[in-house]
């Protein structure tokens, strides 16, 4: 049976994290599988590797072949490297103690890299947060001036403006006067149409005629005389 070490994926769609397993190269990628032997996480930076280092160099030993990223992951870990150190001990090239100083040397010197990566990684980020805080800052700024600029101008009345409303004001009022003075002669006008329309509808006094003198009053007149 032919053994591989590779990736299972699990995890959502856009953050999708890996178990590293041994499992037969006949298998699904994501079916069963023989044994589970670490977790490998891309989301972060840099990547989170949970291996575990026996369980993954016995199997070497054994003969099983892991996938491209599987033995960039062994590498990274130095689980090739312990291997190789392995098979010059029986060899016979140097002796184990020799090996394991090797080892430990180069385990120290990852650690280091790793160490210095994640610190500049961190004073990147520090970086990013203080230039997006300074920018910020820069934006609140230029609003609250607009903001100022825009009271002043509204408080601020501007010595054109105070003659253009003082002229308008002169307007209106003779306006108003001359509205005031056409109403006054309409008033009149009403009140003398008012007169002449009560002069015409009184009763004018008919004139009574004058009796005509009858030949018999003129007779009566001379004998009174």
């Amino acid at each position: 049976m032919s053994v591989k070490i590779r990736l299972s994926r699990h995890g959502k769609k856009d953050y999708a994290f890996y178990h590293i397993v041994v499992a037969d190269s006949r298998a699904p990628r994501d079916g069963k599988f023989i044994e589970k032997i670490g977790t490998y996480n891309p989301n972060t930076n840099p990547a989170t590797i949970d291996l575990q280092f026996d369980k993954a160099l016995n199997w070497l030993e054994k003969g099983a072949q892991p996938t491209d990223t599987c033995r960039a992951i062994l590498s990274y870990k130095g689980v090739l490297y312990k291997k190789h150190l392995l098979g010059g001990v029986k060899k016979g090239a140097f002796s184990l103690e020799a090996a394991e100083d090797r080892f430990d040397k180069w385990l120290a010197g990852k650690e280091g890299q790793i160490a210095k990566k994640s610190s500049r990684l961190a004073e990147d980020a520090r970086g990013a947060a203080k230039a997006r805080l300074a920018e910020e800052t820069k934006v609140k700024e230029a609003k609250a001036l607009a903001v100022a600029a825009k009271v002043a101008a509204a408080t601020v009345t501007e010595p054109e403006v105070i003659e253009e409303s003082a002229e308008a004001i002169e307007v209106m009022e003779a306006a108003v006067e001359t509205a005031e003075i056409k109403e006054e002669s309409a008033v009149a006008e009403v009140v003398v149409v008012e007169e002449a329309a009560a002069a015409e509808e009184a009763p004018v006094a008919e004139e009574v005629p004058v009796a005509e003198e009858t030949p018999a009053a003129q007779t009566e007149e001379k004998a009174a005389e």
